[in-house]
């Protein structure tokens, strides 16, 4: 059973988000999400009325689908049950679902992995909420909502390592490093870090913390709210070597992920961006995301 994260780090990613990139100025969920140039699809209408279960938007009539991974984990889905409404992406898509007229009843939930949601052509789902990076290649398949989430990358590594000592990006170049494949964190290895040796991707993150585990590398990259998961409750004498500085060349932002020219892009994006001025989405990070005191920066 997935653990809930301890208040200790229940507080606002956000914050430290604004802070690293605006020093000393005052910002919300709703500013990282201007600094994304994700120029979601407003060609559908954004009411209740019209995106609701009357609409004849969905996949299945009256009847919203959303997708997520399997195994999808804490602190983003609570108990790998995305039905509940728990963890910081199954409260938003319960929000969202809200916003657009459907109640818990008409909510269906169904299991993509990240290529066949990215893969050009129809959908078996409405819309894929799964720490998915807004990025202007992957337009050409699909269409991608307003963002949700600002999102900094972690180095993990055992205390035993001698990654653990890194203090610096710098340090990290002639290390062993992996990460998920296709994903940001991969990214950030090969743009920010650029060892020299090229780094091991792997099909899941599981099969990242297992090579973590085992010795076959010395660090791992994941994103900093999962970052927080693993050393907390997942790997047992592993810490976080430090966060990547902001901004930089990977920084990412998650969207929800739709059929390319989705009816609904534009109603998705509308719900998200009145959960932003409404304040919803701060609440639900301080909730659910780990706060990023305490990771230092590596410059």
């Amino acid at each position: 059973m997935a653990a809930v994260l301890t208040p200790r780090r229940r507080s606002a990613v956000l914050a430290a988000i604004c802070l690293a990139v605006v020093p000393a100025t005052a910002c919300t969920i709703a500013d990282s999400a201007d600094a994304a140039d994700t120029s979601a699809p407003a060609n559908a209408a954004s009411s209740s009325g019209t995106c609701g279960p009357g609409g004849g938007l969905t996949w299945a009539p009256g009847v919203l689908t959303i997708a997520t991974d399997e195994p999808a984990y804490a602190p983003w889905i609570v108990d790998n049950d995305p039905a509940n409404g728990l963890g910081y992406e199954g409260a938003v898509a319960r929000a969202v679902s809200e916003r657009l007229g459907y109640a818990p009843e008409q909510l269906r939930f169904t299991r993509v992995g990240f290529e066949e949601a990215m893969a050009p052509g129809p959908k078996n789902f409405d819309f894929d909420i799964n720490q998915v990076t807004i990025a202007g290649d992957r337009r050409d398949s699909v269409d991608f909502s307003s963002p949700y989430y600002a999102v900094a990358q972690s180095v993990i590594a055992l205390s035993t390592n001698h990654a653990a000592k890194s203090r610096s990006l710098a340090d990290l170049t002639e290390l062993s490093l992996g990460a998920q494949r296709n994903s940001t964190s991969l990214a950030a290895i090969e743009g920010t870090i650029r060892p020299l040796q090229a780094p091991t991707s792997f099909d899941t993150t599981d099969a990242a913390k297992a090579a973590l585990q085992s010795g076959e590398v010395d660090a791992i990259v994941v994103d900093l709210p999962t970052g927080f998961h693993i050393t907390e409750e997942q790997i047992p004498g592993s810490v976080i070597v430090g966060q990547f500085p902001r901004p930089n060349d990977v920084t990412e932002f998650y969207g929800a992920v739709l059929e390319k020219d989705s009816p609904l892009t534009g109603c998705v994006s509308a719900a998200l961006d009145g959960l932003y001025d409404d304040g919803t989405l701060d609440k639900l990070i301080a909730q659910w995301l780990t706060d990023s005191a305490g990771a230092r920066v590596l410059q």
